[in-house]
């Protein structure tokens, strides 16, 4: 791979920003729970994102299309550095809940123009190595980012914490504005949207996937399997406290093993790009991810869930990296926030549906079967997205990008 500097811009940018979300993650927990001493307080932190997405994905993506993808980046990243700098010397929650939110729609707007920047600087036969080692740094910021936290927080405040992130934010959008410009605004080109228009960008997003039965499928079927994942994610933590009886320091332990094999995952992932096809790196890597999965919650001894949970690790790398990959090769640039909006939003009610039927059933049966089940059922639609990318490789894939 050819190391451009503008590879490095991105990765410095994108890891500042990731690293600086975890302390943030970690200090606003903290911040919430002090001001308030509640759960469910804490709790809502988790529900303003999602909500944020759903509502954001109707007019984000008709935005992002019409605008300099660069520029929404640096402006993203500067305003939710002012959220976060800002948020420590609040004492209302529902006004914390309120930045929240907004940092939550800047996010929405940041994510498919990151993904846009990507796919115009990345050369294609760099992406796949380029997006294995953008998801190892996503995963080296997962392990040190709480860690750093903690170590901020007690030498200081839940505030220093938060302004940490804010100066990272601030050197993301920095590394933003090194990039060269992608693109040459048009005069003519509107950015005042109106329900019509709206209507016609998820028309437009229709006709182009509707026209493509087997990357409609493709999407269909490899959403359901990520968001039944994304579901059982919220029973992590009480399957291990529940069924295997784990302390917080324990469990803590294990979520750090498990940031260990992700990035393990991601080395490997970036080594081995000549060696293993685009369709192997989905195929393979996303049902071994949610075989992963099945056995960590299908297991009945610790050590068997821990060696779940650091295979999970691994080769979600590869899928991360093989899927990003792919959605850069297969998704046309001027309809990429467009399309990204309109597929998040069927995820987020996605994710929302399943992970309360899959707690509702925990409640009626037992937490193990019902996940148990349903990881299964993950595996099956995952098996069966392989070998549908088995079957249609010449439709999806031009060249292999190794």
């Amino acid at each position: 791979m050819e190391l451009k500097k503008e590879y490095f811009y991105l990765w410095f940018g994108f890891g500042a920003s990731k690293l600086g979300s975890w302390i943030y993650l970690i200090a606003l927990n903290l911040l919430v729970w002090h001001l308030t001493e509640s759960p469910a307080a804490v709790a809502g932190i988790y529900i303003i994102g999602p909500i944020a997405r759903i509502l954001c994905s109707f007019f984000a993506g008709s935005i992002v299309d019409r605008t300099n993808k660069r520029m929404i980046l640096i402006v993203c990243d500067v305003f939710r550095a002012g959220i976060v700098f800002l948020m420590p010397l609040l004492s209302e929650i529902w006004l914390i809940y309120c930045l929240i939110f907004l940092a939550n729609i800047a996010v929405c707007f940041a994510n498919p123009s990151s993904t846009f920047m990507i796919t115009k600087l990345v050369l294609p036969n760099d992406r796949l190595r380029f997006n294995a080692i953008n998801s190892m740094l996503g995963s080296g910021s997962f392990m040190i980012g709480p860690a750093l936290s903690g170590a901020i927080i007690a030498m200081s405040s839940t505030a220093t914490a938060m302004w940490v992130n804010g100066f990272m934010l601030l050197f993301s959008a920095f590394m933003m504005y090194l990039l060269p410009n992608q693109e040459i605004k048009s005069s003519t080109q509107s950015t005042v949207l109106t329900l019509i228009v709206i209507r016609n960008d998820f028309r437009t997003v229709w006709e182009f996937i509707s026209q493509q039965k087997s990357l409609l499928k493709f999407f269909v079927l490899y959403s359901t399997a990520l968001m039944i994942c994304f579901s059982l994610d919220s029973q992590e933590m009480s399957f291990l406290k529940d069924f295997h009886k784990v302390t917080d320091s324990v469990y803590g332990i294990i979520v750090g093993i498990t940031g260990i094999g992700a990035i393990v995952g991601g080395y490997l992932a970036a080594r081995f790009v000549k060696k293993l096809s685009l369709v192997s790196y989905i195929g393979v890597g996303f049902t071994c991810t949610l075989l992963s999965y099945f056995i960590f919650y299908f297991s009945s001894n610790l050590m068997i869930a821990v060696a779940a949970f650091i295979l999970l690790g691994l080769f979600m790398a590869f899928s991360n990296a093989g899927y990003a990959t792919f959605y850069q090769q297969t998704i046309p640039t001027e309809i990429m926030g467009r399309f990204g909006s309109s597929l998040g939003l069927i995820e987020s009610l996605m994710q929302i549906s399943l992970t309360l039927i899959i707690g509702f059933l925990a409640e009626i049966y037992t937490i193990q079967l019902t996940t148990s089940i349903f990881a299964l059922i993950g595996v099956v639609i995952a098996c069966i997205v392989y070998f549908h990318l088995l079957n249609n490789k010449p439709l999806f894939i031009k060249e292999e990008l190794t």
